[in-house]
């Protein structure tokens, strides 16, 4: 076996560990709690309307009457809903699959969950060239409890995180593969004009061809735009990033205009992003189109001569069904008790409980036992990957480490176009979003604090005893806080033993 098949084995058994410990995490009594759980309440009944109606109609009558199999409060009426379809077509596929109770209405997400840890920990062994470093980012993404949360209800955050990881991931394999093609180029090309090998090559630079992976990265990022608005932030920045890449590669391998090089070569992805991302955001909204109930769909024809009377019907009345979701979304200041400052998100100062019930007979240990669902991420991973990320920007800023912008560009993807809106309801596990870059921020330190750069890929012996003490110490935390994750009856003191802080209560 040669060391290109010995390294390809060793990513697939990788790959397979990291998969089956966060399918086991996430797919372990998916049917608990049996009722809904916080937004569930919207999204799985949105979604179960999809699979009778063909669009979302409202519902009346008690909010939890749903997960005991009452759908008679589904009527026909059309449901003004505040995001795209993407989240809950595939909330509706496990229904139409496994049926219409907790389980069919979670089990997507709870699948997209686990390849979401696949696809971090095979960008991460990219990224650091190394397999083990990429089990550990792996790893890190399957024991989070703001990821095993999210994979586990039905709601559309989790659903977002898998298409934004797709995307970077692929962007990631677009880099390499672009990188080879480039390296191939500027050697032949020196060959040919008879130059030295650490020679100038005159130009732009080679072409790269139809960069087929990055076209594919567009659409995910399209797809993740279309489970949620903030979807389209990741698409932006990621996309500059692998621009930014290619202007370091060409600089690296010595073509001669390598900056007006690399923006050239990236007119035409550009191009394609303007058609692809409208497009594709557009065809996912086909069942909205091709139902006459659905909220506002016919809008334009009871109101002639309104909106933007040059466009279509149907197209004129989707356009103004998002202004009336954009109003909705910038003016939503309603007092939630759980709404939290996206500038304390990092650190997660206020998770959100998304469910606490008390469970009579349960047999806990405990004369009070009860079930509980708290969307709070590892507490010492996001403390630890908040002082990396800090870190990582201190390299950018003041070393241009394109790793370390890699790494983190996500997390100020799906922060920072946050903080502007701290006064309106929202809440910290949005920030599932760019968990996966925090993930690989954290690891991005922990590898350096292994690895110095000094010793040129050997490892310290004191920073490796002790990046394995922080390993250990998350793993730890995360086997405590499980139960709190997935809804396991614990006593009353077991859960008041973990709220560290009073801003989790």
């Amino acid at each position: 076996m040669n060391l290109a098949t010995l390294w390809r084995w060793r990513a697939a058994l990788m790959a397979v560990g990291v998969g089956v410990l966060a399918a086991i995490l996430r797919l372990a009594s998916l049917s608990d709690p049996h009722a809904l759980v916080f937004d569930e309440v919207f999204y799985a009944r949105g979604a179960y309307s999809l699979t009778e109606l063909g669009y979302e109609g409202d519902w009346t009558g008690d909010d939890q009457a749903f997960a005991a199999g009452d759908t008679s409060g589904l009527t026909t009426e059309g449901d003004f809903v505040v995001h795209p379809m993407v989240g809950k077509l595939l909330i509706a596929l496990g229904i139409a699959i496994f049926g219409n109770d907790p389980f069919g209405w979670r089990v997507v997400g709870a699948v997209l969950g686990a390849l979401t840890a696949v696809l971090v920990a095979l960008a991460a062994r990219r990224l650091f060239r190394s397999t083990l470093w990429g089990g550990v980012a792996g790893v890190l993404v399957a024991v989070d409890g703001e990821a095993i949360v999210l994979s586990r209800t039905a709601i559309l955050d989790g659903y977002l995180a898998f298409f934004v990881a797709l995307g970077f991931f692929l962007l990631v394999v677009d880099r390499d593969r672009t990188r080879r093609i480039l390296e191939d180029g500027v050697a032949r090309v020196r060959d040919e004009l008879g130059l030295e090998p650490d020679a100038r090559v005159p130009g732009l630079g080679p072409r790269t061809g139809i960069r087929w992976w990055r076209l594919a990265a567009i659409v995910a990022f399209a797809l993740a735009g279309s489970v949620k608005w903030s979807g389209f932030y990741f698409a932006a920045v990621l996309l500059v990033l692998s621009v930014v890449w290619d202007v370091a590669a060409r600089r690296e391998l010595g073509c001669e205009r390598w900056f007006a090089g690399a923006f050239a070569r990236a007119v035409p992805a550009g191009l394609f992003t303007l058609v692809a991302v409208p497009v594709v955001y557009v065809a996912t909204w086909a069942n909205w189109f091709l139902t006459d109930g659905s909220y506002d769909r016919q809008w334009a024809e009871s109101h002639p001569g309104e909106g933007l009377t040059w466009l279509p019907d149907s197209l004129n009345s989707l356009v103004q069904y998002h202004h009336q979701m954009w109003t909705f979304h910038t003016g939503l200041t309603t007092e939630h008790n759980y709404m939290s400052n996206p500038w304390l998100w990092l650190v997660q100062w206020r998770p959100t409980a998304f469910y606490f019930e008390d469970v009579p007979g349960a047999d806990c240990g405990a004369d009070r036992c009860v079930s509980a669902v708290h969307a709070l991420g590892n507490p010492l991973l996001w403390w630890l990957a908040t002082a990396a990320l800090v870190w990582a920007l201190w390299r950018v800023v003041r070393r241009g480490d394109i790793l370390a912008l890699s790494v983190s560009a996500g997390v100020l993807a799906g922060w920072v176009p946050w903080l502007p809106y701290a006064y309106r309801t929202i809440f910290t596990f949005y920030s599932v979003a760019f968990m996966p870059f925090m993930v690989l921020t954290l690891v991005w330190a922990l590898r350096r604090i292994a690895q110095p750069e000094e010793l040129e890929g050997g490892w310290s012996r004191r920073g490796t005893i002790g990046v394995g003490l922080i390993l250990a110490a998350i793993l730890l935390i995360s086997g405590l806080f499980v139960p709190l994750w997935v809804g396991t009856p614990i006593p009353f003191r077991y859960w008041q033993a973990h709220m560290w802080l009073p801003s989790w209560i």
